[in-house]
């Protein structure tokens, strides 16, 4: 027994000196024992990573199970939003609805870069002024002067349709990757970017972007110097997106305020708590919590003491923010979100990360393998999977690129609809939600929903991005809580 122990012991000893060693140098592959990050043996890199930086203008949604659909009564009778239990995974969301100013940004740049061979880009982005139009109202003042004039800076952008918020929300993503790379010491500013020769992010990663470049990263690879920021350096931010319905409703409820552990303790009827309208907390008693018409013909109430201070949208920081920190999430303006319309949606869709709408791309590709070079404006060019070209046949999570219309009847689903003759639903249908400045009460219940044509705008549409969360769910939180 004795001698037995010894040997144990001996083993242990030895176990803790290799563990200590291994501790002291680098760390090393617990599959096959080889060291990470050495030029030496090969050289495969490892990064030491964190978590997930915060974009700008984002605020992290955690994410859970909750309740989606109807809390308030359905007065149109409509039967698309019945209540169920779905969950949703951790995201960030826009503090507030896109501005004024960051679009006459965009529409700068746009200008900037592509004005001179490609006019035709930016004209495409311009917001559609004409939506405060209206044939009974006099409306011209707003035409002329909502998007532009500094007054209105801080007011949310409007008359833009689903398919020019996408088209933002790219720009977005290059915008915030490319300045990441300036700040890292990758890339110089380079102000004199025109037509292809901007940065794309997508043209960047298969290697279609050079740029003004200030230093490459080192390469382990011993036959190799320097090389590129990779997907696998956690440098680079995901997309900027529109949120699917399930995250913007997520985010909207809030219910992270409500809950005592996993329990909810009350349920919520808008973003705030109770089921009126008006702040119910002392120093604010009475004020109107959001941006909405009270009733016929009051948009904003009696001069003297102007109950929502709105009579078309106001500044984004206004009134007060929801428990994720979200401003007006209800009220102001709708909001759009990527989803296809269709009132069955709630009985279709899985319970977890719930989205009607996905329609699959790939990279396009020639005979050898490699990304075609990238577009005239800088971009690469993508195609739809096929099943020819990309095996589908095999899979058994998918077998085709548009799945819009999946479980609900495909080709038949346009007779069951007659879209133009007995509805306007079918897969350009898009999904709009929150209510907004011309609307009553009913609409800002996070559950209602409506849908409009995406090439569609009006003067009471506009939006915020989101951007998927990847890591943990919790972020720093949630090392913070375990250590405590």
């Amino acid at each position: 027994m004795k001698k037995k122990f010894r040997k144990a012991a001996g083993y242990f000893t030895m176990g803790a000196a290799v563990a200590i060693a291994a501790s002291c140098g680098k760390p090393k592959s617990s599959a096959t024992g080889w060291e990470y990050n050495n030029p030496d043996n090969g050289g495969f890199e490892v990064v030491p990573y964190d978590e997930q930086e915060t974009g700008p203008g984002l605020i992290l949604v955690e994410g859970g199970t909750f309740t989606m659909g109807r809390t308030e009564q359905d007065i149109t009778i409509d039967w698309d939003n019945i209540p169920r239990r779905v969950t949703v995974s951790s995201f960030y969301m826009d503090e507030t609805e896109v501005k004024n100013i960051d679009w006459l940004e965009y529409l700068y740049w746009l200008d900037r870069v592509y004005g001179a061979d490609y006019p035709e880009v930016q004209k495409k982005a311009l917001p559609d002024t004409l939506v405060w139009r209206d044939r009974l109202a006099y409306n011209e003042p707003y035409v002329e002067h909502y998007l532009r004039h500094p007054s209105y800076q801080e007011y949310p952008v409007v008359g833009v349709n689903w398919l020019q918020v996408n088209d933002y929300c790219a720009w977005r993503t290059d915008r915030v990757n490319e300045r990441i790379l300036i700040r890292e010491g990758i890339l110089r500013e380079n102000p004199a970017q025109v037509n292809e020769d901007n940065f794309n992010t997508d043209a960047y990663l298969s290697g279609q972007y050079e740029g003004l470049v200030k230093g490459d990263l080192p390469d382990l690879n011993p036959n190799r110097d320097t090389r590129k920021v990779r997907m696998e350096d956690g440098i680079f931010l995901p997309r900027y997106r529109l949120p699917t319905e399930i995250e913007w409703e997520y985010a909207s409820l809030g219910q992270v305020g409500n809950t005592v552990y996993e329990r909810v303790t009350e349920r919520k009827q808008y973003p705030w708590n109770g089921h009126v309208v008006r702040n119910g907390d002392e120093a604010d008693k009475g004020r109107m919590m959001a941006n909405f018409k009270r009733g016929r013909g009051d948009n904003m109430g009696t001069a003297g003491f102007l109950n929502d201070n709105g009579d078309v949208p106001v500044p984004v920081h206004s009134y007060w923010p929801n428990d994720y920190g979200l401003y007006c999430m209800a009220g102001n303006v709708n909001e759009w979100v990527m989803d296809v319309y269709r009132p069955l949606s709630h009985e279709d869709k899985t319970d977890f990360n719930s989205f009607r709408g996905n329609v699959y791309k790939t990279q396009t590709r020639d005979e050898e393998g490699q990304i075609l070079e990238k577009d005239s404006l800088g971009h690469i060019q993508v195609r739809e999977v096929s099943d020819t070209l990309d095996n589908l046949q095999d899979r058994r999570n998918y077998r085709a690129s548009d799945n819009m219309s999946y479980l609900d009847g495909d080709v038949e689903s346009e007779i069951t609809y007659n879209y133009g003759v007995t509805s306007l639903i079918n897969d350009k249908a898009r999904v709009f939600k929150g209510g907004s400045w011309k609307d009553r009460a009913y609409w800002m219940s996070p559950g209602a929903r409506r849908y409009l044509d995406e090439k569609q705008s009006t003067d009471d549409i506009g939006f915020r991005c989101a951007m998927t969360r990847v890591g943990s769910p919790e972020g720093f939180g949630y090392k913070r809580k375990k250590k405590k």
